[in-house]
């Protein structure tokens, strides 16, 4: 996969340098209420999603930002590497495909040509996207391809997206946490509402063809996530082969190949990779308030029982 992962790096540090020209007021652009990055998407290519044709076997990993679906897409890449038994040749050649249609990361990112490019790839394709379920082309649903959904408890989610959104050259920084927290909260920040993105999906959590995954039940257990992953996807691996990939899925492994993998983008990638953070950032009222909007938006459903609020986050912090 070095060749892939070279060609994608290159294409990273490429948009950081681009995005460190560029002026503060022209890093997002807004369609249709919801707020995208400039230097990575394009809003002709957002305005013909619907041009996209999925496929029934398409691998389709949705997410928030800073969920963890650049770890989670580098774990499905694995496992369907894997399962499939491709030889060091037939890799190889997946990638010169790839490359050649330069075929890069996230379903929304790149220009709108890229969907009748997508249509040559004669292998199984793995989807990585953070737009919000209504949004997502047609196709996705009607061909019944997967959906794995993972999810991640907010309050770590608004602290790893503070950090991203100061230290990420694509993105428009802020003053202070306290600033961050009512962007946050008000859904003022690039790619919207994280509580109207988990409200929208658990309308569809329930469907045959989607499965939702925590971020935390992946860090207490990856082997464990991982066999819940190849048995919804149907990759056929031996405990054995679960076992390496899971090893080389850990955040110290990727965090430590992470310049090679993503340029400069990995050392602001991959920053703690923790559960718990939050303790560090929030006050006890913004802990209440954000208390108040999950109770809000989804106590008693099953996307709200899945991510175990209660369990990791209704805790006062020991900040002041």
């Amino acid at each position: 996969m070095d060749n892939s992962r070279k060609t994608l790096a290159e294409y990273l540090n490429k948009t950081l340098a681009d995005s460190e020209k560029a002026a503060p007021e022209d890093l997002l652009f807004s369609y249709k209420g919801i707020l995208y990055p400039a230097g990575f998407c394009n809003p002709k290519t957002i305005q013909v999603l619907d041009s996209f044709e999925a496929r029934t076997d398409d691998v389709i990993l949705a997410g928030y930002p800073k969920n963890g679906t650049n770890w989670l897409d580098q774990v499905l890449n694995d496992l369907e590497t894997t399962a499939a038994k491709y030889t060091e040749e037939e890799i190889n050649e997946r990638i010169n495909i790839t490359n050649e249609l330069s075929i890069f990361p996230r379903l929304e990112f790149g220009d709108p040509e890229k969907f009748k490019r997508m249509k040559e790839l004669p292998f199984r394709r793995i989807i990585t996207t953070h737009l919000l379920p209504q949004v997502l082309p047609k196709s996705i649903f009607k061909s019944k391809a997967k959906i794995l959904l993972l999810v991640r408890n907010p309050k770590d989610t608004a602290v790893s997206y503070f950090h991203f959104h100061n230290n990420m050259p694509t993105l428009p920084s802020f003053g202070s946490w306290d600033e961050y927290f009512a962007a946050f909260m008000h859904g003022k920040i690039c790619r919207g509402s994280y509580f109207d993105y988990l409200v929208e999906w658990n309308k569809h959590v329930a469907d045959e063809n989607v499965m939702a995954i925590t971020y935390e039940e992946l860090k207490e257990n990856l082997m464990l996530g991982l066999k819940k992953i190849a048995d919804f996807f149907g990759f056929s691996l031996s405990e054995e082969e679960i076992q390496t990939v899971a090893e080389k899925s850990s955040f110290k492994a990727m965090k430590e190949k992470s310049s090679k993998t993503h340029g400069t983008f990995g050392k602001i990638l991959f920053r703690k990779g923790m559960v718990g953070d939050w303790k560090n950032h929030f006050s006890e009222a913004q802990s209440k308030e954000m208390d108040r909007k999950f109770e809000e938006c989804l106590a008693g459903t099953k996307l709200g029982e899945k991510m175990k609020y209660g369990l990791y986050l209704q805790e006062q912090t020991s900040k002041t």
